[in-house]
């Protein structure tokens, strides 16, 4: 998928997404050896977007699989298309010679609808293989994963074994909601994905406010980190901070002042813990920790009563 390690970094960087260069080295290594890249760490890291980004570096695309409580291996792999199956007995009435041919029939490949699993396996070039999430699914549906990160390939009991006709960059993240096992670990090169630093994250928001100054982005920056330090249930992600930073160009200022505070909340904080947290920070100033302020200051110059 790609030729050498600094044609990965330039393609990386191309897309917007900025990432260390260990990192890009581990990516690198997990595309040569055809491994697939556990990432783990909080919701809103930048996960998700690094496969993403991998996809568009490698110019090709994504299958994704969302993983959540109760998915199905039907929803994984496939199924057979029923009412396509009842359309063809319908209009296939007396050609063949018996039931057990019928049967052959539609239980063959273009009766298959294939589902993220399947399609990633078929591509004539590589594609990314996404699996969000993992950490929601039960261990039973985590085992059924091993076979195709192993043999890179799945067995469907009705047409046999669907060998792979390239074999996709495998992506799969986890929110840390339960442990993953150590099968799948074992098979995967694992990276711990933290939020970015703050002079990490004024570079991703600089690339996509272009026109703002740096002040502007160091102040997102130290917004971001004074909210994920007050302990909110749901802290803000990278794509949210992104949004923040637009909706203020949009309101035609380039910074964040006590009027702007009741319409911008919403972008930050998103349960109704989360804005309870934030006004009794506003009521209780003082009762914020050191560290809250220090990192605030330095970014901003700002005390954090403010917002």
């Amino acid at each position: 998928m790609f030729d050498s390690l600094e044609g990965l970094s330039d393609k990386l960087a191309a897309t917007g997404y900025f990432i260390d260069p260990v990192m890009v080295q581990v990516v690198y290594l997990a595309a040569k050896l055809k491994k697939p890249l556990l990432l783990e760490g909080p919701a809103g890291s930048g996960k998700t977007q690094l496969a993403i980004s991998v996809a568009a570096a490698g110019d090709t695309h994504v299958e994704r699989l969302q993983c959540y409580r109760g998915v199905s291996e039907d929803k994984a792999i496939g199924r057979f298309d029923e009412g396509l199956q009842r359309l063809y007995m319908e209009f296939s009435k007396g050609q063949h010679e018996n039931w057990q041919a019928v049967q052959a029939n539609l239980k063959g490949r273009d009766f298959f609808r294939p589902g993220p699993l399947m399609r990633a396996l078929e591509c004539d070039r590589p594609c990314v293989l996404l699996i969000d999430e993992l950490d929601k699914v039960d261990d039973g549906f985590e085992a059924m994963l091993l076979e195709i990160l192993s043999a890179w390939q799945l067995s469907i009991p009705e047409f046999g074994t669907v060998a792979a006709k390239s074999i996709p960059f495998v992506v799969l993240t986890s929110n840390e909601e339960r442990r993953l096992g150590d099968p799948i670990r074992r098979r995967s090169l694992y990276v711990r994905v933290e939020h970015p630093t703050p002079e990490r994250e004024a570079e991703i928001i600089a690339s996509r406010t272009p026109k703002a100054d740096e002040k502007f982005h160091r102040e997102m920056a130290g917004i971001a980190l004074s909210f994920r330090n007050y302990s909110l249930e749901k802290p803000p992600s990278v794509s949210e901070m992104i949004d923040f930073a637009n909706a203020l160009q949009l309101l035609g200022t380039d910074h964040v002042t006590e009027e702007h505070r009741d319409v911008l909340l919403p972008f930050l904080a998103k349960t109704e813990k989360g804005r309870h947290a934030h006004e009794e920070r506003q009521t209780h100033p003082d009762g914020q920790s050191s560290g809250d302020m220090h990192a605030h200051d330095y970014w901003i110059g700002l005390p954090c009563r403010q917002w």
